[in-house]
Formats: C-alpha cells, sequence, structure tokens
C-alpha cells in the first residue's frame, strides 16, 4: 500500500529571497543622486550676429519688445552687396531702428557714423548698450517716434537712409513725402526699403530711382537712389 509523501510545496522565488537574505529584512534599493545639469540662463529676447566687415561674427542681445524683427543674415548679405563701396565714411540713418542691424551692420562695413532712431525705450537703451560693448563712438540713439523725427527739416542730409517699419500700418505711403521734402537724404544718396510681399511698392517721389529690388518669402525689399537735381531734371519732358 503506498504511503502519501508529507512533502512541503517549495516556492522558488520566496526561497531564493530568503537564501539572499536569511534574516528576512526588507532589501533597500538604493539609487543614485541624478546628474544636474548646469544650464546658463537664457536672457529674454532676441541674439543679433553681425555677418561681416571689423565686427564680423559679433553676437549681441537685444530685448523681446516692439515686435522686433531683425532683418535676415541673407538679406542683409545681398543689400550691403548692393552698396558694396558706398559705405566708407558715409553717413547712416537707421530709422525704426530694433535690434540695430542694418545699421550695426553699416558701421561695421565702414560706414562714419550712424544715427539709430526708435520709439521703444528698452530698445534705444539695449543699442547703446551694445554700442559701448562694441567700444563704438559713431553711432547716435535717439528714443523718438520716426514720423516725429523726420517731421522736422534736417539739420544736415545722410548719405544713406535704411527703413523696416512694422507690416500692414502703412508707414513707408506716410513718411516718403516727409524724407524727401524734408531733405533727410542728401542728392545722389541712397535709400534702402523693406515692405510686405503682398502689396506692390508705393508710390515714390520723382526723383528716386529705382536701383534694385528682390523678394524673399513674405517681404520685398529696395533700394533707391535719390537723384542729383541735374539727372533729375533731364528726366522732365519741356513744355512745347
Amino acid at each position: 500500500m503506498a504511503t502519501a509523501s508529507n512533502s512541503v510545496t517549495m516556492w522558488p522565488f520566496r526561497n531564493q529571497r530568503q537564501a539572499a537574505n536569511p534574516m528576512g529584512q526588507k532589501t533597500r534599493h538604493h539609487k543614485s543622486a541624478p546628474t544636474r545639469r548646469h544650464t546658463a540662463a537664457k536672457s529674454p529676447g532676441g541674439e543679433l550676429r553681425i555677418i561681416g566687415g571689423d565686427w564680423r561674427s559679433r553676437k549681441l542681445n537685444f530685448p523681446d519688445a516692439g515686435g522686433v524683427r531683425p532683418t535676415p543674415a541673407r538679406t542683409r548679405e545681398t543689400l550691403f552687396n548692393w552698396l558694396n563701396y558706398q559705405l566708407a565714411g558715409r553717413r547712416c540713418l537707421d530709422l525704426f531702428a530694433g535690434s540695430g542691424a542694418l545699421g550695426l551692420e553699416a558701421l561695421s562695413r565702414g560706414a562714419g557714423a550712424t544715427a539709430f532712431v526708435d520709439h521703444t525705450p528698452t530698445l534705444a537703451q539695449a543699442l547703446r548698450s551694445n554700442l559701448r560693448l562694441l567700444k563704438s563712438d559713431k553711432g547716435e540713439v535717439i528714443c523718438q517716434s520716426v514720423d516725429a523725427y523726420l517731421a522736422q527739416p534736417a539739420a544736415e542730409p545722410f548719405d544713406i537712409l535704411f527703413m523696416d517699419p512694422p507690416f500692414r500700418q502703412g508707414w513707408l505711403e506716410t513718411l516718403f513725402p516727409l524724407i524727401n521734402t524734408n531733405g533727410w537724404v542728401t542728392p545722389g544718396g541712397w535709400i534702402y526699403v523693406e515692405h510686405e510681399s503682398e502689396i506692390a511698392t508705393p508710390h515714390t517721389p520723382a526723383n528716386w530711382s529705382l536701383h534694385r529690388q528682390k523678394s524673399a518669402g513674405q517681404v520685398t525689399y529696395c533700394l533707391f537712389r535719390v537723384e542729383e537735381p541735374e539727372v533729375f531734371s533731364e528726366k522732365i519732358t519741356p513744355e512745347a
């Protein structure tokens, strides 16, 4: 007669734990401390890189204020290729200066002086700080609305004027007559304008001639030459 065995069912996982820890103590699993990553705090705003001249590759910060939209590097390269040798020693006016991308690029490439006009105090202060950082005494920053600035006759006309106004606000139609009537650009000088590609370039004064024009995405940019008086007079057909 077969005798029943008094065998005990062994649970392998329990026995393995007991073998590893015979005193029945709870095992603590120590996790390694997480590695701390030190990241530099980012200042609010944007960064501008100068692409040519003495300050080439210098990076400058500007605050996030006033809807700043700096002219892209590729567009700046095209513009200053257009101007080519016209910059050396010239007086420039940067309207709606914002980050100062155009005026600073002009100074870097040899302009004699640049006046920056912007109505936003934080942007004007940043421009002054960046000029100090670049150790330049060739820049003047005017914190004033552009239309108020241009409404007065120019004490001394500029050789080159840059204008990149906020889009879809009708600035060009307002400012073109002020620039021309109040003598802000010397005859033979240059006027650079950016505007949205969805509209045609606004009507310009009769003594401005379109020298170059190009579109990139949503932006059209133009370079005008202010004609010398004798050149302009030749274009006028005398009355019979």
